[in-house]
Parts: C-alpha cells; sequence; structure tokens
C-alpha cells in the first residue's frame, strides 16, 4: 500500500520534473534520492542535518579545527539577544534547509527582516514541506556562528562534494553568492570543468576557477565524512588553506534538480548504487 509520502514524492517529481517517477527500478539521480527518501532511514541522518549536532558530529571524524565556531545556541529566536551580538556573523535554524541569515555588516543588517525569516521557519517542520525525513525528529534552535571570510568581494566560496558510496566524484562550486548572483561550477580531481549543469555547459572554452590551497584535503575530508553512505553532499569551507566543515546533504534540491543536465541525471544515477539496500 502506498505511503502518504511516496503519494506526496510522486506528485511533486510529476509537477517539478516533469515526468513520472520510478521508483520500482529507479534510474536517474533524482528518482534514485526520492527512493532513498522512503527506504533508507538510518537513524544517525537526523543527526547529520541537525545544524548543532552535525558539527559535533563532524569533529569526531575530522578532529578539532575544522569546526566553526559557534557563538551561542538558542531555543527560540525570542532568546537571541541581537544587541550583544558581534558585528558581523551567521544564524541558522538547526532543523531547517535554507533558514539562513548572514550579517556581514551590522551598520546595514536588517533585524526585523531577519527575525521574521528565522521565525517563519522555526515554526515549519522541514520534513513536512519535503518528506526529507532526518529532519522530522530535529529539535528546532537557532544557531549562531562567527563568520568566515577570505577577503572576496564575491564572498566566501562554497565547496560542495558529490560523494557515492564515500567516494568523490566531483565538487561544485559556488562563488558570487556575497554579491547576490550565486554561480555553480564543476570539477573534478584533476581541476578540470565539468560541463554537468546548466552554467557549466554554457561556460567559454578554457573557463575556470582558482584551484583553491588544500583542495586534495578537502577531498579527503569529504570522504571521510561520506563513508558508508550511498549518496551525500559534503559542503566545506576554505579560508586561506584552512578547511572548515559546513554540512551534509543527503537530497540535493530534495532530489528535483532539474538544473542538472539530463545527462548528468544518468551519470549521477549510475553512480548511485542501492544494490545494498534494496537486496534487505
Amino acid at each position: 500500500m502506498m505511503t502518504l509520502d511516496e503519494l506526496i514524492i510522486r506528485i511533486k517529481f510529476l509537477i517539478k520534473m516533469h515526468k513520472r517517477l520510478n521508483l520500482k527500478a529507479p534510474s536517474t539521480f533524482n528518482e534514485k534520492l526520492q527512493w532513498l527518501k522512503l527506504h533508507d532511514r538510518r537513524p544517525e541522518y537526523s543527526r547529520m542535518v541537525d545544524k548543532v549536532e552535525a558539527k559535533k558530529w563532524a569533529e569526531e571524524i575530522l578532529g578539532p579545527g575544522h569546526i566553526i565556531p559557534d557563538i551561542a545556541v538558542y531555543d527560540s529566536i525570542r532568546e537571541v539577544p541581537w544587541e550583544s551580538l558581534p558585528e558581523r556573523f551567521v544564524m541558522k535554524c538547526a532543523h531547517d534547509s535554507g533558514g539562513v541569515a548572514v550579517c556581514g555588516n551590522r551598520a546595514a543588517f536588517d533585524v526585523r527582516k531577519a527575525r521574521r525569516r528565522l521565525s517563519r521557519r522555526s515554526r515549519k517542520n522541514y520534513y513536512h514541506i519535503t518528506q526529507e525525513w532526518p529532519y522530522k525528529s530535529v529539535r528546532p534552535r537557532i544557531l549562531v556562528e562567527e563568520f568566515l571570510s577570505d577577503g572576496d568581494p564575491g564572498g566566501l566560496r562554497d565547496y560542495k562534494f558529490f560523494c557515492f558510496g564515500g567516494r568523490v566524484h566531483s565538487v561544485m562550486i559556488c562563488v558570487d553568492r556575497g554579491i547576490g548572483d550565486p554561480k555553480f561550477y564543476f570539477f573534478d580531481r584533476e581541476w578540470n570543468l565539468l560541463r554537468l549543469n546548466i552554467r557549466g555547459k554554457q561556460a567559454p572554452e578554457g573557463f575556470t576557477v582558482s584551484k583553491p590551497e588544500g583542495i586534495d584535503e578537502m577531498f579527503s575530508f569529504a570522504e571521510r565524512l561520506s563513508a558508508g553512505i550511498p549518496f551525500a553532499r559534503v559542503d566545506l569551507y576554505n579560508v586561506s588553506g584552512k578547511i572548515y566543515f559546513g554540512e551534509l546533504t543527503l537530497y540535493p534540491k530534495s532530489g528535483y534538480d532539474s538544473n542538472l543536465l539530463p545527462e548528468t541525471d544518468d551519470l549521477f544515477g549510475s553512480l548511485l548504487s542501492l544494490d545494498s539496500l534494496q537486496s534487505k
């Protein structure tokens, strides 16, 4: 009998991806992510997606020095002493994806807007929005972290490692997020541009992004953090060669990523093995 989660996922997939979802024999990346939502329910995943607990989990694996320092953790947005916060900080909902407020300059920071946004996100259970079950039991909290910067006017780059069975295939780099114009490009281990998404396909011949210091260590960190997981996207930051854990994502775009090229959806699907789970 079809569960309510499956019914909702099937309807959303049809609307967002413009095709029916095949759960009996999923083959594409986005299809397999939907299958994983429904069938791969390891309890430890909830810790990995909790913004507060994930940092403790990552530190157990990577050791000290690679976790963004906390300023404070609050049980409610009402507890936040806005006037006492530092000049720069990042605020996140621990139980959510996307509930973030970034303050790079207190003078230009809209406290009222940030309070409204985080208050609204605090009242929602992300599981009910996306059917991503690991979020279902995560306790709502507000995490305030130190603001990281490497001086780039485009903002700190975000390195998103696509890991299949604990092995990194490629890293997607987000640039220019700090100026409100985020761009995403994929690179392989040898730092060759991979034309896997719309932006990458449109990039001119010879296009590249500067290779960061310590990239080999970042690949290693991503593989250590994703070991034993069918698929995980590990987000890391690099501040002048100093590597920091960002977060771990189990279902990028909740498995409705139309920005990936169709051939990439097929490629990533071929890399994501469900064999050990389907045989149980």
